[in-house]
């Protein structure tokens, strides 16, 4: 295993390196073993103010100049090439962050010079400037970088999540502030690195670290005219509140209980497996993992007996040993509200099952987690971890009801051998995604471009929308007096 240990945190603000404050007494900590990696930081009020003014001075729409826009395209596909170099640094501390074990962290880590370099081919597909048709007179629809965007990410996804979406607006001319999470900042810093290597321009893009207080000091200020966040629905709703005061746009991923149903037809073995990859694919720790479960009544039994016995043969281990396919829980908190949310389905009478097998390491293990016999309008809580919740129904009709009660808005999933019925009752449950028979966690298709649904936040994601998330449109033209009221 690799050596536990990340660099101490530092900001990039105003076109330099400053070091961040210590937060004192306040450890990172790994979740393998609970011993400090390094220390906590955060950022002072007034080098927060300099980088709100940073990016405040760094707006223009040159950034969306022909010239301008060919050249950062260039900037992104260096900083791809450059953090081709740094892979095994990032999939490392996305391991001993997350808790995700590293044979996975290395394929999201593989993932992202593609991602990256996506994103400039996005830009160079996007036109700048477009002819409308108007009766003959000259008039454009014209493509605008929104303006300073603050971007706030979590700590499941540490390099993806601030990778994707900081190499969006940044392709769409938007200066970004970026706020990693407290729990994971080592990984969002080597993307900072890798696009301030390859020769961003000024103001670009700085990076501040802390806690709640620094988000909200750069979501809530009015130089900031834009908003990416992904996290959980009292943090979106504080976010919302403050950018209703001068209607920012806002893109934010506020995660739910996702539901699966798993029809009368479906093969036990394919909906075992789905659901196993689903509550282990990074320990469960994803906003579009499956949670409520609702399974008609004939499969209950066998499908509960198909998942225990997959989870006791699981290796649970620390999440840089590469023998291991289920890491740690990423942090304290979490680590503490999963198990109270376990507690709670227990005292509401569900059966709680719980095979794997835990390492003595002393870190923040769980096994995977099924709680059955539970009524499902008494599970709506997210999970957010290696933990279902196992429903019995009657009928389709009984489970779109139940999925649709209380719903997640974010991703679904349907278990059936008849595709054309499964594919049927997915397009009736209220989610920006629902898949059919599996549960991986790449988009489905090249055009995908998911809403979030109700609860679930404001705007969608999806290859098909990373950039233009931040770009605004802006109509250009002679007018006539001839035209009609």
């Amino acid at each position: 295993m690799s050596n536990p240990t990340l660099p101490q945190p530092i900001n990039y603000i105003a076109d330099e390196w400053v070091a961040a404050e210590i937060v004192p007494d306040v450890w990172n900590l790994d979740p393998n073993t609970r011993e400090p990696i390094h220390r906590a930081v955060t950022t002072s009020a007034a080098d927060v103010e300099r980088a709100l003014q940073h990016a405040h001075d760094s707006y223009g729409f040159d950034r969306w100049e022909d010239a301008a826009t060919e050249e950062r395209a260039h900037v992104i596909e260096r900083a791809a090439d450059i953090l081709q170099t740094r892979l095994e640094d990032l999939a490392h501390a996305d391991a001993l962050t997350s808790g995700t074990t590293i044979t996975n962290t290395r394929k999201v880590a593989a993932f992202l010079p593609y991602r990256i370099r996506g994103a400039a081919a996005e830009l160079r597909s996007i036109p700048r400037r477009t002819a409308l048709e108007a009766g003959g007179r000259d008039v454009r629809l014209y493509k605008v970088p929104l303006g300073p965007t603050a971007i706030l990410t979590p700590w499941n996804g540490p390099s993806f999540i601030p990778a994707a979406k900081t190499v969006s607006a940044l392709a769409a001319g938007c200066p970004v502030i970026l706020k990693p999470s407290e729990h994971a900042p080592a990984s969002a810093q080597i993307v900072v690195e890798s696009f301030v290597e390859a020769g961003l321009p000024a103001g670009a893009l700085q990076l501040v670290h802390g806690f709640g207080e620094v988000g909200a000091a750069l979501t809530g200020d009015r130089r900031i005219k834009a908003v990416s966040f992904t996290g959980g629905p009292n943090a979106g709703r504080a976010i919302a509140r403050a950018g209703a005061e001068d209607f920012k746009t806002l893109q934010l991923e506020l995660g739910g209980n996702n539901p699966a149903l798993v029809l009368e037809d479906a093969d036990v073995d394919v909906a075992a497996d789905g659901l196993l990859e689903g509550m282990t694919k990074l320990n469960g720790q994803w906003c579009e993992g499956p949670g409520k479960v609702l399974v008609h009544r004939s499969l209950v039994a066998p499908l509960l007996d198909a998942l225990v016995g997959r989870i006791g043969a699981l290796p649970i281990g620390n999440s840089l040993d590469e023998a291991a396919a289920v890491g740690p829980i990423s942090n304290a908190p979490h680590f503490a509200t999963l198990t109270a949310r376990i507690d709670e389905l227990r005292s509401k009478g569900a059966t709680i099952h719980q095979p794997g097998i835990l390492p003595d390491l002393g870190g923040f293990f769980l096994s995977p987690t099924i709680a059955s016999g539970l009524d499902a309008a008494d599970a709506n809580a997210e999970l957010f971890g290696p933990v279902i919740s196992l429903h019995a129904v009657d009928s389709d009709e009984e489970a779109l009801r139940a999925a649709n009660a209380a719903p997640s808005g974010l991703d679904a999933y349907v278990f059936g051998t008849d595709l054309t019925r499964a594919v049927d009752i997915g397009s009736r449950v209220m989610s920006g995604e629902v898949r059919i028979n599996g549960a991986k966690v790449a988009d489905l298709a090249d055009g995908s471009a998911q809403s979030f649904w109700g609860t679930a936040g404001i705007g969608g994601h999806g290859p098909a929308e990373s950039v233009r998330v931040f770009c605004g449109d802006r109509v250009v033209g002679v007018d006539s007096p001839d035209l009609p009221l």
